[in-house]
């Protein structure tokens, strides 16, 4: 059995707050299109995939409510990094 080197250990960066976001918000967008329309169902039948709406209902609205989620978890990233950094602005004047 073999060690691997630690400099061959990759570390995976954290996501950064707009990132985390521009992605909730763009699937959220995706999945409301999704379920609020029927293009998806037209395109479907167009090409002769309409058995699968049968279970899109299950697929669309879990999406919707984990990337809803995922936005809401950006914004609430954002708004206390933004008191963070108040935070010691605050100090840091008090300071001087």
């Amino acid at each position: 059995m073999l060690a691997t080197p630690p400099q061959s250990r990759v570390r995976a960066e954290p996501m950064k707050d707009a990132t985390i976001l521009k992605t909730g918000i763009s699937g959220s967008l995706i999945a409301a299109i999704c379920c609020a329309t029927p293009v998806l169902v037209i395109a479907l039948g167009a090409v002769g995939l309409s058995a699968w709406l049968a279970w899109i209902d299950y697929v669309l609205l879990p999406a919707l409510a984990i990337f809803l989620g995922l936005t809401g978890y950006g914004l609430w990233r954002r708004q206390r990094a933004a008191a963070c950094c108040a935070n010691e602005t605050q100090i840091t004047k008090k300071s001087d």
